[in-house]
């Protein structure tokens, strides 16, 4: 879908690849234990199925590490949680099965970025410095659009208390409760609050829960499992 004008945003599911159980099918996670060349056809089919030219997949570490992209990496890419670029049809993709995806796009800097926000990545506010860095190639957070992607929701991701306590102190946002009433965590708040900081008005979401979405992957729900992805590109 377009995000605004010459901006396209996707979210994979599970489906239309070629891995078996447990990661069937279209899992695109490498590091998950899936067989390397049925992710690799995976991520082949998502390319030529967004009309892109190439997709971006960072090796990512739950860290708040951003780079400024122009080609995909290919099997040695760097240990990052942050990309963006301001090459057309070369999608960023954020791999996730519970970690929500932070998809930013200034148009009228032709710039797009994309975060993996977890919860380490949430405390240590790779969001901030996602933006913080395209502010640095010219673009202005004021006419930045974001997108969070599907995510553990702060009703399912249940946490011990004192990891509640811990990450609330850093993003007070976070803090939650379980539907049956135990701590939790609500990283998708976090997010927002982390971007709205950064001087974004304009952040909107994919709403469903990972835990409660069967067509998408869980963590949480199944192990081992696959990884679906957050993408965005320049048309």
């Amino acid at each position: 879908m377009e995000l605004v004008p010459g901006v396209h945003v996707a979210v994979t599911d599970r489906t239309g690849g070629v891995s078996v159980a447990p990661y069937g099918t279209r899992n695109l996670g490498g590091l998950v234990g899936d067989d390397p060349a049925a992710v690799r056809a995976n991520r082949a089919g998502v390319a030529a199925g967004l009309g892109v030219r190439g997709v971006v997949f960072m090796r990512q570490v739950h860290g708040a590490d951003v780079a400024y992209v122009s080609e995909p990496f290919g099997d040695d890419a760097p240990p990052l949680d942050g990309v963006f670029t301001g090459e057309p049809r070369l999608a960023l993709a954020s791999l996730g099965a519970d970690c929500p995806a932070v998809l930013v796009a200034d148009p009228g800097a032709r710039l797009v970025g994309a975060a993996h926000s977890g919860r380490p990545g949430t405390e240590a506010g790779v969001a901030t410095a996602l933006v913080e860095a395209m502010a640095g190639k010219g673009a202005a957070p004021g006419r930045m659009v974001a997108l969070i992607g599907p995510g553990a929701c702060g009703r399912c991701y249940e946490v011990p208390a004192d990891l509640r306590e811990r990450v609330a102190s850093k993003v007070p946002e976070t803090w939650s409760e379980t539907s049956w009433g135990t701590p939790a965590l609500d990283l998708r708040a976090g997010i927002e609050a982390q971007l709205r900081a950064a001087g974004l008005t304009d952040v909107r979401h994919d709403a469903r829960c990972t835990i409660e979405s069967p067509e998408l992957y869980s963590h949480r729900r199944e192990q081992p499992g696959g990884r679906f992805a957050g993408l965005i590109w320049l048309a």
